[in-house]
């Protein structure tokens, strides 16, 4: 596949120095991975200039330059220069131009919000393959094509990463792709160029102020996959008054809007809801015709997640019994209250959460607390290098368990005993209610030897990860695997690879 400059940067503001029938193999934004023929983009990134790789590209192949400002370099005569205001920008679109636009050719649904992208794109999944279509899915816990599961860097992809792969979905035949929209994404241009059949907003709650700063620069990023630039039809909790904020946007711009909450004037709202260990039986109001079914996922958060889901699958055209005899089978999400399953366990129930945000904790713990008949016991720490000033929070928040073991998380390049510092600071009121175990899985062993026979263990933060990152380190370390080791040591039974799952 190769497509001329021309071809490549049609529809883009630019000025071409040099042959505009050039021929580009590839687009490469990593000098390192530029192959002979590629264009290499020049991105102005948060720590480094991309300008100042051009001559490695150069020396590694590359035909064509994009870049913001012009180049001088002496090997650099033979070398096409598109020059254009802003190289993230001019990147997404050259890519969805590159694969030929792929998501036109089916429906993308983006999920954003601060928790419950994951299991809201599982439970899309669930219910469009039930409508007969094939799937694809695309977010924190990596991508699912037609069911088979690959792992990815980062929730969104970079735009070249992103097009091949929709591309990829596009000549397998997906009917409809769920994908997690991340504010870093949609702040760094990574889905420009891409068209959305649907938008769906979960909540904001604190995350990711070291990158946005304030709670309105964050929201403004995630805003954009509601505006003129991202039209399509929308679903929106308005549970938050940033929900409520974006409804009113977009009823501004007369979009196609389907609203869900607790709120009884969403669209879509519970009139009853019952709790249980194993599942939820929950009464759906949905634009006055109501809907009573039982699925298999706990927790309020979780009841919030299956009205986002059910108004995504009514905005895709899927009729809503098919939604709901989809909803009474789904899934168990990776990671998000995830049972650890042991043959022996103590008569404790212990779940493992992604967790890694203040409201996600406490609704997690709430979730929980609200399920078990003893004591709840909660494992947590922070990542490193991550937004600092949601730690004390953090710490704050764990206090609504009966006891909490603070520990590490993903510390990263950072000291884990001053995260753990960190956090501790916001505990003040909880003395003799927490400890405090920088290794992880000595933490979970803690937990697990202070609770008894109906408590419950939450292990929250890292949820569907395999690894730990320790400085340049990537460990292997499995919160399920972990718990399930300690469990079969302070209680015995037979223990297999399946019990950690």
């Amino acid at each position: 596949m190769g497509k001329t400059c021309t071809d490549l940067f049609a529809g883009i503001d630019c000025t071409v120095i040099g042959n505009a029938d050039e021929e580009v193999g590839g687009i490469a934004y990593r000098s390192d991975r530029v192959q002979p023929g590629d264009a290499f983009f020049c991105i102005v990134g948060l720590t480094a200039d991309g300008h100042s790789f051009a001559q490695d590209a150069i020396d590694r192949g590359a035909k064509v330059l994009v870049v913001e400002r012009k180049v001088y370099l002496a090997d650099a005569t033979d070398v096409t220069e598109v020059v254009v205001a802003d190289t993230r920008k001019a990147m997404a679109a050259a890519s969805a131009n590159f694969y030929d636009h792929p998501s036109k050719d089916f429906a993308l649904v983006g999920i954003t919000g601060t928790n419950g992208k994951t299991t809201t794109t599982y439970l899309v999944e669930h219910i469009a393959h039930v409508a007969g279509k094939r799937t694809g899915v695309i977010g924190t816990v990596g991508v699912r094509i037609g069911g088979e599961q690959e792992k990815t860097a980062h929730t969104t992809p970079e735009s070249p990463d992103l097009q091949k792969l929709l591309a990829r979905m596009r000549d397998e035949r997906c009917g409809v792709v769920a994908m997690e929209v991340s504010s870093h994404a949609l702040d760094l241009e990574r889905t420009w160029g891409t068209t959305f059949a649907v938008t769906a907003f979960s909540n904001l709650t604190q995350d990711h102020l070291d990158y946005h700063h304030t709670f309105e620069a964050y929201f403004e990023a995630k805003a954009r996959l509601f505006g003129k630039d991202y039209p399509a039809r929308r679903v929106i909790c308005i549970d938050d008054k940033w929900g409520r904020e974006l409804l009113r946007r977009c009823a501004t711009n007369e979009d196609s809007i389907v609203t869900t909450g607790f709120d009884a004037a969403a669209q879509i709202h519970p009139v009853d809801v019952r709790y249980a260990p194993t599942h939820t039986e929950v009464e759906l109001d949905v634009r006055g015709s109501r809907h009573r079914f039982r699925y298999p996922l706990v927790g309020k958060f979780n009841v919030e997640n299956v009205m986002c889901a059910f108004g995504i699958g009514l905005q895709l055209g899927i009729p809503a019994d098919v939604i709901v005899e989809a909803l009474e089978e789904a899934p168990q999400i990776p990671g998000r209250l995830e049972r650890v399953s042991a043959p022996c366990d103590g008569g404790i129930a212990v779940f493992v959460d992604y967790a890694h945000t203040p409201d996600a904790l406490e609704k997690a713990l709430s979730s929980i607390m609200a399920l078990t008949r003893g004591r709840t016991v909660c494992v947590f720490g922070c990542g490193g290098d991550r937004d600092a000033s949601k730690r004390s929070i953090m710490g704050k928040a764990a206090l609504a368990a009966d006891y909490a073991v603070v520990t590490s998380d993903n510390p990263r390049h950072e000291d884990p005993l001053a995260i753990i510092d960190d956090i501790v600071g916001g505990m003040g009121s909880g003395e003799g209610r927490f400890a405090v175990e920088p290794d992880r899985r000595a933490a979970i062993a803690l937990a697990l030897e202070w609770a008894g026979p109906d408590d419950s263990v939450l292990i929250a933060g890292k949820g569907h990860e395999d690894y730990q990152l320790v400085g340049d380190e990537v460990l292997s370390f499995d919160d399920r695997t972990v718990a399930a080791e300690e469990m079969h040591r302070l209680f015995g039974g037979l223990l297999d690879e399946k019990d950690a799952e």
